[in-house]
Parts: C-alpha cells; structure tokens; sequence
C-alpha cells in the first residue's frame, strides 16, 4: 500500500467511501477499524488531505496510551484551537468549557451538557468554514472524551461538522459502543503487495521478497519495515529465528523487529525514546500545541538514523514512527526504567497538577505521603472538571502510598464520595469495603474481613496482600506469644491470595514471615505453605501429610477441608476425598458458606477432568460459574471459566476454548493472577495440541516454564510436563524435549504425586533413543497403578508408544497400544485425538471407520485447501490460488488430515470421495 509517508496504492475503494465522505452536503461521522499497521494513519491522512483541498478546517488529534487516563486529555486536542470561539458562547456554555478546562469553578457537566455544549462550539466554527475532526488511534482516547465525542458524533447530521475516527481493530475501546458508521480497512490483496513490495524495496533478493510476502500477509506497514530487518545480517535464518513463532498476531512480530532495532541503540537514547513514549510524543500536531512542557526527544539522531523517529516536519521536533515503535520502547524498558522515566517527566509536568501526579504515581513502589498528596491534589482538579473515573483512580492510587493508616482511611472514604456523585455505586461498595481494615477499627479480624472482600469480589490480590502481610507483622511485633485463631485466619488468606498471584517475590517474603512467626503457624497452615507454593521444591512428604490431616475429618472446619482439598489437587491424590468435599458441600450451600462452596466445586472439577469425567466436569463447573456469577465473586467467575477452558480445549472445543482463555487472560493479567493466567497459557497449549498445531503448543508451553526447569511458584510448570515434551519433540526440538525430561527425573516428580510420575516415565520414554529405555519406561508408565485414574495422560503415552512401536516393531506390534489409546480418548469425548489415533491404526494396518461426524467438521476453506492437495497441487500453488502463505496451507492440511483418518497426502483423493453427498462443500 503506502509509505509511512507517500502514495497510496490498493485503496481505490476506501478513497471512493472517503471521497463521498467529504463531499456530502452535511455533517456525519465515519469510523476505520483495521489492525495495526494495515494503513489507517495513511487513510486518514488522506481525509484530510481532500478536505482541505475542499476548503475544508482540519483538525487533528491522536490518542496516546499514556495520556489514557487524563480526563478530557482528547478533548483539549480537539477544541484548544478552537479556544477563540468559546468566548461568543452563551453564558451557559462557557462555564460548562471552563470547568472541563480548569479555567474556573463550578459543577461538572455530565455528558450530555458537556457533548451540547461542543456541539454548539463546532457549529460557531464551521459556520464560517467547514469543519474535519481527525482522530487517529482512537482506541487510547480517555473515557470522558470518548463518550462525548461519541455522542456528538451520533449529532452531526444538518451540520457542517464531520468526524473521521482511526480505531485498532484489536484493542477494545469506547468507541465499540458508540454506533457510528464503520469503514473496514483490511490487509492488502496478493498483488497489490508485491507491487508495494517492489515499489519501496525494488531489487529484492526472490528468497527475501517471498518470505517478507508470507510474513506480512498483506500488512502494509510489514511490507515496508520487514525487507531492512532480513537483510540486515538475518538472511538465511527461518522464520521462527527472525520473528518468533510466526502464528502469533503480526503487530507482535512487527515489535519484534522494531525491538531489534532499539536494542542496537546506546542507553541514553533509549532513555530518551522512553521517555518520549511516557509522555506520548507523537500524539499529533494538536496535542503539542496544547501543551508546550511536551516532553522532546533531543539527543535521538541515532533512532532516527535506523528508521524509529521522523521529524515533524512543523515543529521540527523528533516523533515515533508508528505508534508501534512507541509501544515498543516502552514494552521492552525494565521497571526501573520505567519508574526512572516517570520520575524525570514528573519534573517535567511539574507545573501541570494531573500530569505530574501521574507520573510521580508511576515512578513510586513504597509508600510516600508526598506522592499521595500530589495524586489527592490532581483528583480534586478532576472532579471540578468532570473526570470522576480519573479521580476515583487517583484518590484509590493515593490510599495505596499513604504512609499512616488514618490517611489511607480517609482518601478511600474521599474515593468513594466522588464515586457515589459519579452514579459509580459498584465502586462505592469495594471502597467501603476497602477501608474496613483503615481508622480507629483497623484490627487484624477487620483486615481478614477486606482482604476476603477485595481478593474475591474485585481481585485486587497484590493490595490485599499487603494489608494482610503488615497485619500479621503487626501482631508478631506486638507481642503475640501463642497460637491466635485471628493469627491463623490471617496466615491462611495470606497463603490463599499467593496461591492465586503465584509470584516468586510475594511466597518467598510469605515463606520468610512464616518462618519468624516459628511454632505460631498450625500444623494444617504449613501444609498449605509447601503444597500451594511449589510442589517441585516444597511438595515432599506433602501427600502424607495431607493423609494425617484428613484422617481428623470430624473435627475439621468446612475451610479446612476446602483447603486440604486443594492441597490434595497439587499433590493428585483428592480423588479419594472428593466424597468427604461433596458431601461439605451439599451441608455448606444449604447453611450459605458460599465461599466454601465455591472454592470446593473447583476442585471437584478440577479433580472430575483429571479422571476423565468430563461431561459431570462440564456441569460442576457450569453450576460452579452460575454461582459466582450471581454472588459477583469475580475471582471465582474467573476460575471457573479457566478450568472451562481447559476442558474445551482437551475435548478439542477450540474455539470456545480460545475464547475462554482470551477472556481470563485479559482480566487476570493485569492484576498479577499468575495462578489464571498460566491456566490460560495451558489453554493455549492444549488447544494447539488438539489442533496438531505443535509449534504453537511450543511456544505457549515455555510461556508458562522454560525447558529444563520448572519455574519456581508456577503452578502449571510440572503439569505441562508431557505438553512441552511432546510439543518439542512434534517440532524438531529433540534436545530440548530430552532435558526436560530428565529434568523432571532429576527432580523426583515421580515421588511427588501419582500424576507427576506418569508423565515423568512418559516423558522420558518418549525423549530417549535408547531402545531398551524406552521399553522400560513405557512400561513403567503403562502400568504405573495410578495410570488408569488419569486417562487423558495415559492414552497420550499409548498413542506416542504405540507410533514408536509401528515405527520399531512393525504394524502389529502397535496395534494394541493404538486401539486403547483411540478407545479411550472415545470415551473421553476428545475426538481430534481420537482420529489420531485412528490415523495411526489405519497406518498399522487396522480397519477402523472414520467418523462422518468429523468429516462433517470440514470447514469450507479446509475442503477447499483438500481438493487442490488431493489434485497434486504443492502448498504453495495452493497458497497462491487461496491467498494464503505455505505455513498456513500446512497448517490446514495437519488438521484436515485426522478429520479424515488419514495421515498422509496419498491418501486425501479417497478419503474425499467417502464423504456423503449432503456434507460435500
């Protein structure tokens, strides 16, 4: 398509729509959605280059991530040139503008007042000269201007006004909701690329040009920023060596190669391209003249020598590239840096309340009154402008770096009062009950009662922690001598909130705390201290001693049973006292112990996946999720939902698997629910394994630990043993898959739990090239007592050995291994390794029909990617004809071919013909 900078080339359509768009008799609004880099700058660019030949008064603004959270930051990009204007309003709507802008006192608007009242401005200034709004990634716009720039968008018809917004298809934002028009901007044709390809990088070497064609798949800011970077000393390197695993979404790859080019440069320039990207350089033209403490990038002739800044040609100042550069500088920046960053432009806004308050919020981890002062300062200059999301959040930050507990108590209670005037009453709510442990009646039974409150209501886990951590230390300091059941109830949410955050710092300060606090812990709270932190260091003699524990059943408490159960979920053993959870929880959920209930139906789901129950896992946790939905314990919603996931992606339910993991992904991440999100990333990786997709698989697997290790604290890191195992192995990564392996035998896995030693003699069978290893330890798998408690594993052991066997011993020799394995993934209910294993046995020769039920799963593209393979064409050709690049074309056929239950080429023509004529495409 387009330069960064230059023609167009490929969007005849979308110039036709903007060209009616500027030409219309009156004012509309229009909206282009497309993903990163597809050419929606250059689009917009456009726009405003035909309005203004048209006579048209343009104006420009750009959302900026880091300005996301100033209100009304959009806002003043738009109408500070319009300020001249304000001033032949009427008396009503000028003091509406000089409360939004500070410039005076008064009651904040609410939207509607606020949107009239632009409105009436907009119409002053284009009745003398239309008017074009442009917005340029509109998905970082704040709140406040997004909705009213919504609603005056929805009111520019009968106007000279028209508003063209720039949205990332990709990133929610406010404007999802806003139902104006939209203009689909989407990736370019094949031909249309190669002539962008060639027309900005002429004289490609063909190996080069076909592999950049592939990668960008039609991305007009790939095609003009991959061919530098190929060149650049990576030629001859694989896909996966220059961009990472290449199924992963293509602005990610594009960071990649961004993120090269930032680590070449010297420190102090990436300390100025930081600090640049903190403060938003390059938002548009707007937005520098509004401000002019904008932070400059002076010293960065070195970035803009390697194709990361441009120099704006009006101020003459440097500005990123892409926003993608900017994202990037700030995404590969440590947390030190960022906070050293943060802490220079807080010098730099220092005149300007809100923006120096948010970066001093930024750059400070410990508490610090000056810092909170500074945050309650700027939310008050909020709430007099009307931006009470912003100073709930800052007043909310504030509470957090208060230095006393009587300063603290009173900035929620300050947080929740502008809540409550915002109609915010869901907010009102977890700030009461955030500040139950705050003022004269802070006593470590109140704290027990918030930190419940927030870790399950709100998944605030990292503020409950340290509210629960200063209150054990507080009693230890005071002078607690014995056991203190308020002692204990603290210690034990402590534990339970770091089982969900799963960090390595927050369990060794636990583990530090616990062991100054001696004889003082209960003998049931140190169990939960070695099983929930990390079984691989801390989980010998765990199952013992969970064994002890139960055995005192009648004199447990309901909590202590939930808790033992998830002791015995880490350790694999809570098959056998799942009836002793079931029937707690039949008692609990008539007395209203909810949170009992709750916490017990996960692990009866977890526990009924393990074993293979899956359709009563299915209604466990269905009931398990209406549960948490209706009593709004957000967590536990997420739990569930996560654990659902996982189900549907064993069972081969990708779609509704991904979806899952995409949501707790995005509510988890941000809150450090480390326990959800390596449950996502196992989500992603059974769902890859479902699909044949192993190198994905791969590379979600050392997404949650690295091979040869097990990170520490990381729940799912000795779970995803066999998935990492044989992932690398389907991927050529033969080593790898090998020290893993051992690495699990070296750290005694097998004696840790029934499952753990499953996996572990499967791994090892699997990764060794001794003959007589692998029989051993196939053997040793295959028979292992507890293999037929978890049958998942143990047909995947089979269906791997009984490959071996064919491969080994011949046809006949794998067939028994085979059968039982495709016989009980049947069972199971997980049909894409069922017709693996089917694949497999039609390999060794035995007749087994294909299911048409799966033949019926065919989606159109797939058939239509079969008939041309089965036609003899290579993947390639196919890719040509489909527009789709050879990678992709594998990849379809690797899922076609066990719908099929076949599992070479060969045979596509037959197995084409076998389908009924009414599940043709």
């Amino acid at each position: 398509m387009e330069s960064i900078v230059g023609a167009m080339i490929g969007r005849e359509g979308e110039q036709e729509v903007l060209s009616a768009f500027v030409a219309a008799s009156e004012g509309q609004a229009l909206v282009l959605r497309g993903d990163a880099g597809v050419g929606k700058s250059a689009l917009l660019g456009h726009v405003a280059e035909l309005a203004t030949a048209e006579k048209h008064r343009v104006i420009r603004a750009a959302g900026v991530e880091a300005e996301s959270e100033l209100p009304f930051a959009g806002l003043h990009q738009f109408l500070h040139p319009l300020l001249t204007y304000i001033d032949r309003l009427d008396d009503t709507h000028r003091r509406v503008f000089d409360v939004v802008f500070g410039r005076g006192d008064g009651t904040p608007p609410s939207v509607m007042t606020l949107g009239i009242a632009v409105l009436d401005l907009l119409s002053l200034a284009a009745s003398q000269q239309p008017l074009l709004l442009v917005l340029d990634d509109g998905q970082w716009l704040d709140t406040s201007s997004t909705e009213v720039c919504g609603f005056v968008g929805r009111r520019l018809t009968g106007s000279s006004v028209k508003l063209v917004v720039g949205l990332r298809s990709e990133v929610p934002s406010g404007f999802d909701t806003a139902a104006l028009p939209e203009l689909a901007v989407t990736a370019l044709p094949g031909k249309v690329s190669e002539q962008l390809l060639d027309m900005h990088h002429p004289g490609l070497d063909p190996q080069i040009r076909r592999l950049v064609l592939d990668e960008a798949q039609g991305n007009p800011l790939a095609l003009l920023e991959l061919p530098p970077y190929v060149r650049g000393g990576r030629a001859g390197r694989s896909p996966e060596e220059l961009f990472g695993y290449t199924g992963i979404p293509l602005p990610l790859r594009l960071q990649h190669v961004y993120g090269a080019r930032i680590k070449s440069l010297g420190e102090a320039v990436r300390a100025d391209l930081l600090r640049g990207a903190l403060d938003g350089v390059g938002a548009g033209m707007a937005a520098d003249r509004t401000r002019s403490t904008r932070y400059r990038m002076r010293d960065a002739d070195e970035a803009a020598a390697c194709g990361l800044l441009d120099v704006d040609p009006l101020s003459g100042d440097f500005v990123f590239r892409h926003p993608l550069v900017r994202s990037t500088v700030a995404q590969m920046a440590t947390p030190n840096e960022r906070r050293a960053a943060h802490a220079a432009l807080a010098q730099v806004h220092r005149d300007d309340v809100e923006r120096r308050a948010t970066h001093l919020a930024a750059s400070t981890v410990d508490p610090d009154e000056e810092v909170a002062a500074a945050l309650e300062a700027a939310a008050e200059s909020a709430t007099r402008r009307g931006g009470a999301l912003a100073a709930v959040a800052w007043l909310t930050r504030a509470a957090e770096l208060s230095e006393s507990r009587e300063e603290r108590s009173r900035r929620l209670g300050s947080a929740a009062h502008v809540a409550a005037h915002a109609g915010q009453l869901d907010q009102v709510r977890r700030l009461v009950r955030s500040d139950t442990g705050s003022g004269n009646s802070d006593s470590p039974a109140s704290v027990v009662a918030s930190g419940y409150v927030a870790s399950l209501e709100d998944g605030d886990l990292l503020s409950s922690r340290r509210q629960v951590f200063a209150a054990i230390e507080s009693m230890r300091d005071g002078g607690v001598r014995e056991s203190d059941e308020v002692l204990t109830h603290l210690v034990d949410l402590l534990l339970g909130i770091n089982l969900y955050t799963g960090d390595e710092d927050g369990w060794e300060r636990t583990h530090e705390l616990l062991d100054s606090l001696g004889d003082l812990v209960p003998s049931y709270s140190r169990v939960y201290q070695d099983a929930w932190s990390d079984v691989v260091r801390r989980g010998a003699g765990v199952r013992e001693r969970v064994e002890r524990a139960f055995a005192g059943l009648p004199d447990l408490e309901p909590w202590d049973v939930a808790r033992l159960g998830v002791a015995a979920h880490r350790v694999d053993t809570l098959s056998r006292y799942r009836p002793h959870l079931q029937r707690t929880v039949d008692r609990e959920a008539e007395t209203g112990s909810l949170i009992n209930v709750m916490s017990m139906l996960h692990m009866i789901m977890m526990d009924q996946i393990a074993v293979g129950e899956w359709d009563e896992a299915e209604h466990t946790g269905q009931h398990c999720l209406e549960l948490t939905t209706t009593h709004r314990h957000t967590l536990f919603v997420l739990h569930a939902q996560a654990q659902l996931g996982l189900l549907a992606a064993m069972r081969g339910q990708v779609a509704r698997a991904r979806e899952l993991q995409a949501t707790v992904d995005a509510w988890a991440r941000p809150r450090g629910v480390g326990f959800l999100t390596q449950i996502a990333d196992a989500i992603g990786t059974t769902a890859a394994l479902a699909e044949g997709d192993y190198e994905a698989a791969y590379l979600h697997a050392i997404g949650i630990t690295r091979p040869g290790t097990f990170t520490p604290y990381a729940y799912e890191a000795p779970r995803t043993l066999l998935d990492l195992v044989e992932a690398a192995l389907h991927t050529g990564r033969t080593e790898q898959a090998r020290t893993h392996a051992l690495a699990a035998q070296n750290a005694n896995l097998p004696d840790l739990s029934p499952r753990l030693a499953l996996i572990t003699y499967g791994a090892l069978a699997m990764t060794t090239t001794d003959p007589t290893e692998a029989d051993q330890m196939y053997h040793r798998a295959e028979t292992h007592p507890a293999a037929p408690h978890f049958p998942y594993e143990h047909a995947r052991i089979r269906l791997a050995h009984g490959i071996r066997q064919r491969h080994t011993h011949g046809p006949k020799a794998a067939r028994p291994s085979l059968t039982l394995a495709a016989e009980t993934f049947e069972r199971l209910g997980a049909p894409t390794w069922t017709e693996r294993a089917r694949a497999e046995l039609r390999a060794a020769g035995a007749s087994t029909l294909t299911s048409t039920a799966h033949l019926a799963a065919l989606t159109w593209q797939e058939r239509r990617i079969a008939d041309l393979a089965a036609s003899g064409l290579t993947n390639k050709e196919i890719g040509e004809r489909m527009h789709l690049s050879p990678r992709t074309v594998s990849s379809h056929l690797y899922r076609v071919f066990p719908k099929l239950g076949i599992t070479s080429r060969a045979a596509l023509r037959d197995a084409l013909a076998k389908i009924p004529g009414d599940q043709n495409v």
